[in-house]
Formats: C-alpha cells, structure tokens, sequence
C-alpha cells in the first residue's frame, strides 16, 4: 500500500522542481514506487569538484532533495510542511562521469518528524553515497 498522501508520477515531481536547484543540476525524477522515489542526477561540470570527481555536497543535494520532497508527498501540503533537520552522507566511491542514481526509502514516518535512508549508486549499481536525512514536519506558516 503507498504511503503518499495521493498518486503521484516523476513527472509531477519533475514540475515541482521547476525553476530551482534541482532543475539546475538536471535532476530528474525517475520512479516512485510504494514506499520510495528515484531520481538521477548527471556526473558533469555542474556536479563535480575541482578534481573532477561528483562533489560530496551535491550529493547530498541529491539526497536532500529525495527526502525532503518524498516527505512533502507523504504529508497535506495544504497543512504542513517537511522541512529538512539534518543531514549526513557517508563517501563511499567516487565517480567521474555518466548518472548516478538516488534511492530515497523511510526508516521512520512520525507525525513530526521523518527520518529517510538515501542510497546513491552509480551507472554500475557500485554505492558512491549513502545518506541520512531528517525532516521535521512543521505546520504550514
């Protein structure tokens, strides 16, 4: 059974992204499944640090948007808001070219808080970032 507070396809996710962050880095939202949501993210000059290898931050720009939008889809918007707490990311591997791929999926759904895992894989399935973010679920201002 989904946990979203309604359907949704990447495509609705993709246009709410508009004119942000996210679009700037070619994010785009792939899949969303029962329980999770994808999206994939370049390895290119917007991306990568000066040594040329996916920067750790964007990562977790990746991660922090996975997160924070998938708990925005679990909650009334109309209502309240997830707002990202904290985050931290574990470096792995690094990469230096092609997409790689965020895998967002709850560890925990309370009522105000929300803690989320984030898995960033590269083109070869190899782990380059696993993230943990959490959110508060605030009332909207």
């Amino acid at each position: 059974m989904p946990i979203w507070f309604r359907p949704f396809v990447p495509a609705d996710l993709d246009a709410m992204c508009a004119n942000t962050a996210v679009e700037h880095l070619d994010i785009r939202f792939t899949e969303v499944g029962d329980d999770y949501v994808v999206a994939t993210m370049p390895v290119d000059h917007r991306t990568v640090q000066p040594m040329r290898l996916l920067h750790g931050g964007v990562s977790c720009v990746l991660a922090e948007t996975l997160g924070s939008l998938a708990s925005n889809l679990i909650v009334d918007t109309s209502t309240h808001l997830a707002v990202g707490t904290e985050i931290n990311a574990s470096h792995v591997r690094s990469a230096s070219s092609g997409r790689v791929t965020g895998t967002a999926r709850p560890i925990r759904l309370g009522q105000s808080q929300h803690v989320w895992e984030i898995r960033i894989d590269d083109e070869a399935g190899r782990l380059i970032s696993i993230a943990r973010l959490t959110n508060a679920i605030i009332q909207r201002p």
